[in-house]
């Protein structure tokens, strides 16, 4: 029976002569491999009745792990890895992977992109910073260019991208997570994600980031917008100080508002549209960048107006105490354009800003799960080597 067992522990098959005896192994199909640590195998056996007594046939399987829940016994050698690279990504946590793509492509992205969100933040707050006396009194893309250039120089284009990038590793990491957890969460009972549940999921996922980040947001347009601070510890002591712990929330409602069809949009649009495309263009690198434009283009043009009213209703002094006082004030004083002011900048920022994160996160997820299919292969050579081995 010791020999059976070894058999049956490296194949993984169920042996004749268990068959024989009304005994069968049955591997489940709700879980991993075998070797994971959710895996699951039923010995199943049936009871026969002669004469005066009774027996049931019996199996034996028994299955030894050694180290963090996983089997030794087939993990790749070194050589292997060597040979096969891309496996030792396999050996990186799926969330800690999504987390670090996600942060750096975030970073490089803000980075990139800081000089149109300066030059957008000043065009929609300008109104609010000047006094209500000259509310009326807009700002142009050129003008605003230029007076960041002349006041500051060229480092002022990249003022408050510190505590930006700060923030977006963060916002990527539990935005991106949050999208794919939720998207589990309303998955119906066919297995099938609908338009709605996709929209949920987006929106539940940008409503969860912004809430858990939403005071550094706050400190990058206080340093970005306020003459005389520096530093974002500057500014945090100053808004304890003479504000309140509270002001590290102010337009937090119409934040979660304006986030939540933004981000809802965005992923649905790209999500359907990608599972639109042709199987032999879905995995290409060129299609998620193509669609992760146009999703964001989409979002944007539709969303933007809320974001106007959350920087505004941000500001100190601000004479908005809710979203619907912002909507009315804003078209009184500046009409329907006041709604867009700066819409120019934040779409040539948004644009490459979010394509970039939706194209890495995409390519990032077919890198691991390419790992994952390498990795797995590997097991299974040495699985059935060692099979072969215990045959002879």
């Amino acid at each position: 029976m010791s020999q059976d067992k070894a058999i049956i522990f490296t194949s993984l098959q169920t042996k004749q002569n268990l068959k024989a005896s009304n005994c069968t192994l049955i591997e489940g199909t709700d879980h991993g491999p075998l070797w994971c640590k959710t895996a699951r195998l039923t010995c199943c056996t049936t009871t026969h009745r002669h004469g005066h007594g009774s027996f049931g046939n019996f199996a034996s399987l028994s299955i030894a792990e050694k180290g963090d829940n996983k089997i030794e016994l087939f993990a790749p050698s070194s050589a292997q890895l060597l040979k096969h690279p891309l496996a030792i990504l396999s050996y990186v946590p799926k969330d800690a992977a999504i987390f670090l793509a996600g942060a750096i492509a975030g970073a490089a992205a803000k980075s990139v992109t800081a000089p149109l969100d300066r030059v957008k933040l000043l065009m929609q707050t300008h109104g609010v910073r000047a006094g209500q006396e000259s509310a009326k009194k807009a700002i142009g893309f050129i003008e605003a260019m230029a007076l960041i250039g002349k006041e500051e120089g060229i480092k002022g284009f990249w003022k408050g991208n510190l505590p930006q990038v700060i923030r977006i590793i963060p916002y990527s990491a539990v935005q991106l997570f949050a999208y794919d957890t939720y998207k589990k969460l309303f998955t119906g009972k066919d297995g099938k994600l609908s338009v709605v549940g996709r929209l949920a999921a987006g929106a539940c996922a940008g409503m969860t980031s912004t809430f858990v980040t939403y005071p550094l947001d706050v400190l990058r347009l206080r340093l970005a917008v306020e003459p005389g601070c520096r530093t974002m510890s500057e500014i945090a002591l100053n808004m304890l100080r003479e504000e309140g712990v509270a002001s590290f929330y102010y337009g937090l409602g119409p934040s979660l508002i304006g986030i939540a069809p933004y981000i809802a949009v965005n992923f649905c649009v790209f999500d359907l549209v990608k599972k639109s495309l042709p199987e032999k263009y879905r995995q290409t690198a060129q299609a998620s960048l193509l669609t992760a434009v146009a999703s964001a283009a989409f979002a944007t043009l539709t969303c933007y107006p809320l974001d106007t009213i959350r920087r505004q209703m941000q500001m100190r002094g601000t004479p908005y105490n809710s979203v619907l006082d912002a909507f009315p004030g804003i078209i009184e004083r500046d009409g329907i354009i006041g709604l867009y002011r700066g819409f120019l900048p934040n779409a040539l920022k948004n644009l490459p800003n979010s394509s970039i994160r939706l194209t890495t996160f995409d390519m990032v997820k077919r890198l691991i799960a390419a790992s994952e299919k390498e990795f797995q292969k590997i097991m299974e050579d040495n699985r059935e080597k060692q099979g072969q081995n215990a045959n002879i």
